[in-house]
């Protein structure tokens, strides 16, 4: 919302970089990043023709114009909380809403079908709708024409609040009859094989395992490019192709098919999976409560898999992301 040209939502990023007097330890208070944190301040810095905020040594400090406003941006923050923002105590045995999601069919799998069944004993007028997988989830999620979104975390916004629920890797799964599959799967073995892909959207964006095995010096032969997560063991039944799955939902599916399970004979960086919401939902009081009880539930479903996760370093993390997000800027809004 904006007031003679001020978005009100930079209010209370101003009311916390005044107190804070630092980019980031402002961004920690708001969950935001760094960058997001350093956009508001620029952004309000054109609107009142004021740097705000100065650097001076070390630190930073106020200006003269950003010492006057401390005291009439709390009060008018202040107001607004005691008048309009202070909501009733939440109660999810009587809360009415719905809400809309967006989730891949193995988000949907492995983590929805069990929350949701929860949710409903919990908070039995709570309804769902669930939004396949975009071109563009990034820009629904802006555009507020969905509540959450959960995604692989290379690609949300920095500019929105999210946290993480479960970590996963990958596996190889094929046919129990295919010899292949007898004994370890081997790198050439994974190499010389057929494969069973999932792509999305118009744009057929690949998944991040199928981005990432295809910057390998050796190649994939893609025999197959599914619609879905959940298509492709059904695509491997009675071949000798193989498909590198989430271990989430292959284990899933090989208690239940004629499957077998393999190791992938190479290093694919794990997977978190996170749930977002946009800022301005920042206090949604039901929003929050649904994404702690999904947390909750991604942990007590399968307390031991973040410890088969082998984790990679931060940084190659974040590398990793600058590259998927460079090859597919769609995602991100871009």
């Amino acid at each position: 919302m904006r007031f003679q040209r001020l978005d009100l939502n930079l209010l209370v990023a101003l009311d916390v970089l005044l107190s804070e007097r630092s980019v980031s330890l402002a961004a920690d208070r708001l969950c935001l990043s760094q960058s997001a944190t350093s956009s508001a301040l620029g952004r309000l810095r054109d609107y009142f023709g004021d740097e705000l905020l100065v650097v001076k040594g070390r630190t930073m400090v106020l200006t003269a114009r950003a010492e006057e406003l401390i005291e009439p941006v709390r009060l008018v923050l202040e107001q607004i909380r005691t008048t309009i923002a202070i909501a009733p105590d939440f109660d999810p045995a009587s809360c009415d809403r719905f809400i809309r999601l967006m989730a891949s069919d193995y988000s949907t799998q492995v983590l929805l079908a069990g929350a949701l069944a929860m949710l409903e004993a919990e908070a039995p007028n709570l309804r769902f709708e669930i939004q396949p997988m975009g071109d563009n989830p990034g820009d629904t999620l802006e555009r507020g024409q969905i509540d959450l979104l959960l995604t692989v975390d290379y690609v949300i916004s920095p500019d929105h609040p999210s946290q993480v629920l479960f970590e996963d890797d990958y596996v190889v799964v094929g046919d129990a009859a295919n010899p292949a599959l007898q004994g370890e799967m081997t790198r050439e073995k994974y190499f010389a094989l057929g494969h069973v892909t999932a792509r999305f959207g118009k744009s057929r964006t690949p998944a991040f395992d199928d981005w990432f095995v295809r910057r390998q010096k050796t190649q994939r032969r893609i025999e197959i490019v599914a619609p879905t997560f959940l298509s492709q063991p059904g695509l491997v039944l009675g071949t000798k192709r193989i498909a590198t799955m989430h271990r989430r939902l292959a284990t899933q599916v090989v208690a239940n098919l004629p499957l077998a399970l393999r190791e992938v004979p190479f290093d694919i960086p794990p997977i978190r999976e996170v749930v977002q919401w946009h800022i301005s939902n920042n206090n949604d009081r039901a929003l929050r409560w649904v994404v702690e009880r999904l947390a909750a539930f991604a942990h007590e479903s399968d307390p031991a898999a973040d410890a088969r996760v082998v984790p990679i370093a931060d940084a190659r993390r974040d590398e990793i992301a600058v590259h998927f997000q460079h090859d597919h800027p769609i995602l991100r809004g871009a």
